[in-house]
């Protein structure tokens, strides 16, 4: 509907008109059922606006911030509605216009634009219970306790209590445990005695053939009876003892026991003196499922409870009761348990599903990676604390939270670290972990390093890698490419770009991710996590991080909507297990890279394109040879072959990789300089004979020479003039002779300009 008229009855008797005009399309309803889930029936949307007015002016609406009177001079009878990010029940004071005195209230639930969100609330809220009842069950020296509200408390704690009890209460499985008992119940055979007419009995047994002649209360047998005379008299009445199938066992009254128990538990807090009118309903609606259950004909004839068989095979095996017993568990857990993160999803009628959203995928996360790496018990009893008696759940948003694991096979050890709420903040230092502009603090960060060494000195070498997650409970479909627009793409980025404009981000969350991944150090991936149906994942180079992408993980999927990101986390894991993935190379090449200080060079070098790639003035290495006279130099560019000594005598060559990979040869000495490209394919080992078979000057002194092949018409023009100063680099004297190295970068500093 459009528009919606609500006629509203006030505390004095009096009534007006209020009508709300929805701003968008299908934003604004009126739901009869709306009590069934514990919400208003007058209902708008979030992310939605709406006008209002008030047919009188002797009342006005109070401001609330989603409810805005009009500034105008037309007076305080109409004004607009946003409502922004707000999920739950809202109301609205009404107050009356002369002494500003309230005079009643209306409220509003405000739903969430994914449909289904009301189960999806239930089911993460019920999830987390559990998550937490089994943190809390880890914890040593747990003692079951009986707890009770205490009116004292401020109403927001027991309401945080009051809603981990109710979703254990209102949830299929506890529904599902009730009706399996009530129409299959464990019954046993009962003894009992009672006295019947002798002539009633009609099989008689050895203790009843002992009563005829035994007990009191006796009548004679007459002489034609075909007793007599062995029995001159009988009875009147015996004890008979007879079985009976009864439902009145331990295991019922149990099951009796654990209704009543959550019955005063709802019904105390609905008689919170502090409570609200929300608090007091839902307690109400809970109250009154509760008095259902237990009105079953099966809880009838079942007595109260005098011990707890808590080690009945029953209650822990048998379907339904099993089920109860552990509900139980979990409400005597959840009814002790504080949550202040809590006040994010429902403070102040709220229903916060995003939150809860974010919240609940922490400890499916967590329990993710809890079997794939060993994340220590002790480390996650740490979520749950214990002060002055009272157990709190160390889970908000904003509120840091590291936890920390290994992962080990035959070939590798990797150490883990899940953070929630971690902040990189700015530092100028490459070496820390941080982000080089403004701080950012993902929802979660999974990071990888290898080996025992810390997480700080991984850092520094370059060896961690952090993965970053987002929750989005909101995004409905993320772009991540171009495949996803629609149309022409020149229009859809000139349509983005007008949203953009006015204020629409369509592309906002991708852009996050890309700024997680740009701009926080160390960074692999950065992806959405969202309740959809879709796994995106795009892959900067051909393994798969570094990479963008978004993972569906819906409440209402269970365990089926783990499976990809389940996947995605084994190809990381099999990556990093890889020791020559180009992640390791280029992890290597940036920290090797960085490490140095930067060479201001400019010169005129030949640039570094096709065969030319890899000339990067800071590795590639020059030969530093020397020639003694003209014939010497014309053999070498004859043969196309330079050779250095080897042995261990003066001027003999040491294999040091940078002579090796030498790019270039310097030729220097009494006739000037040559510059000539080196062959590729690196230096032999020539024999003397070999020398001088291929015409060398003179007799060779040593037997056996290392010798660099020469590609000559391959040395780039950009060399053909330059001339460097070489005593600057070599000694003077008989030293001068001796083959040296020497990067390119390095040697440019020595360039004589002409």
């Amino acid at each position: 509907m459009d528009d919606l008229s609500i006629n509203i009855v006030l505390s004095n008797r009096d009534s007006f008109v209020l009508r709300l005009f929805a701003l968008q399309a299908n934003s604004l309803f009126e739901v009869e059922d709306a009590e069934e889930f514990g919400e208003a029936p007058y209902q708008l949307k979030e992310g939605c606006r709406y006008d209002f007015e008030l047919d009188t002016f002797d009342y006005y609406l109070a401001n609330t911030g989603i409810f805005v009177n009009s500034r105008s001079g037309c007076g305080m009878n109409h004004g607009h509605v946003s409502t922004g990010t707000f999920v739950g029940t809202h109301y609205v004071d009404i107050l009356e216009r002369e002494g500003n005195r309230k005079v009643g209230c209306v409220g509003f639930e405000i739903r969430s634009s994914k449909v289904g969100y009301r189960d999806d609330y239930r089911w993460m809220l019920e999830d987390i219970t559990g998550y937490c009842t089994e943190l809390l069950l880890s914890q040593e020296a747990v003692v079951v306790q009986k707890f009770e509200v205490d009116i004292s408390e401020d109403p927001r704690s027991e309401y945080q209590r009051f809603a981990f009890v109710r979703s254990i209460v209102e949830s299929e499985a506890f529904a599902d445990a009730l009706h399996q008992i009530q129409v299959s119940p464990v019954k046993r055979w009962m003894e009992s005695e009672e006295e019947k007419l002798l002539c009633n009995v009609k099989r008689m047994g050895y203790r009843v053939l002992k009563q005829l002649s035994n007990s009191s209360n006796r009548i004679g047998v007459p002489h034609q009876h075909s007793l007599w005379p062995r029995f001159e008299s009988l009875p009147r009445r015996v004890c008979v003892v007879s079985k009976t199938e009864t439902v009145d066992i331990a295991e019922n009254r149990f099951v009796k026991y654990v209704l009543r128990s959550f019955l005063v538990f709802c019904s105390s807090i609905q008689r919170h003196p502090k409570a609200g009118r929300r608090l007091r309903g839902e307690a109400e609606r809970v109250c009154e499922r509760l008095v259902m259950y237990l009105s079953f004909p099966l809880f009838r004839g079942v007595s109260e409870m005098d011990m707890l068989p808590l080690n009945s095979p029953v209650l822990q095996k048998k379907e339904g009761y099993r089920e109860i017993f552990q509900k139980w568990l979990m409400f005597d857990m959840a009814a002790r348990l504080t949550w202040q993160g809590g006040d994010n999803v429902y403070e102040a009628g709220k229903k916060n599903v995003a939150a809860l959203y974010e919240y609940w995928l922490f400890f499916k996360l967590l329990d993710v990676l809890s079997n794939k790496f060993h994340i220590p018990a002790k480390s996650k009893n740490e979520l749950i604390e214990c002060r002055d008696g009272v157990l709190n759940l160390n889970l908000k948003q904003g509120r840091t939270i590291v936890l920390g694991g290994v992962y080990e096979t035959e070939s590798r050890r990797l150490n883990v670290q899940f953070s929630y709420n971690r902040t990189f903040g700015y530092t100028g230092d490459y070496q820390s972990a941080g982000s080089w502009t403004h701080s950012f603090r993902p929802d979660y960060t999974l990071s990888l390093w290898p080996g025992e060494i810390t997480c700080d000195q991984a850092e520094r070498e370059e060896l961690i890698t952090h993965i970053h997650f987002d929750a989005k409970y909101r995004v409905e479909r993320l772009f991540l490419s171009d495949g996803d627009m629609e149309g022409d793409s020149d229009e859809w980025m000139s349509r983005i770009e007008e949203e953009e404009e006015r204020g629409m981000y369509r592309r906002a969350d991708l852009l996050k991710m890309h700024a997680y991944k740009d701009a926080i150090r160390r960074t692999g991936g950065a992806y959405v996590l969202y309740p959809g149906t879709e796994d995106r994942v795009v892959s900067g180079f051909h393994e798969i991080i570094p990479g963008l992408g978004a993972f569906a993980i819906s409440p209402k999927h269970g365990e089926k909507c783990l499976l990809g990101f389940v996947s995605f986390l084994d190809d990381v894991i099999n990556n990093f297990l890889d020791r020559t993935s180009q992640r390791e190379k280029l992890a290597y090449h940036v920290y090797s890279t960085l490490q140095g200080e930067s060479t201001n060079l400019r010169e005129p070098l030949p640039e570094p394109y096709g065969g030319n790639r890899d000339l990067l003035p800071d590795e590639t290495y020059v030969l530093i040879g020397y020639y003694k006279d003209r014939e010497h130099l014309d053999w070498i560019f004859k043969s196309r072959l330079y050779n250095t000594r080897t042995g261990t005598g003066n001027g003999s060559l040491r294999l040091h990789r940078k002579f090796i990979s030498a790019r270039y040869l310097l030729l220097h000495g009494p006739l000037g300089q040559h510059f000539v490209k080196l062959d590729a394919r690196g230096p032999r080992v020539l024999s003397k004979q070999n020398i001088m078979d291929k015409g060398y000057p003179g007799v060779p002194g040593e037997e056996y020479y290392i010798v660099f092949g020469l590609d000559v018409e391959r040395t780039e023009p950009e060399f053909g003039s330059m001339r460097w100063d070489v005593s600057k680099v070599c000694p003077a004297g008989h030293r001068r002779a001796i083959p040296r190295c020497i990067v390119l970068s390095e040697l440019m500093k020595y360039r004589v300009r002409v």
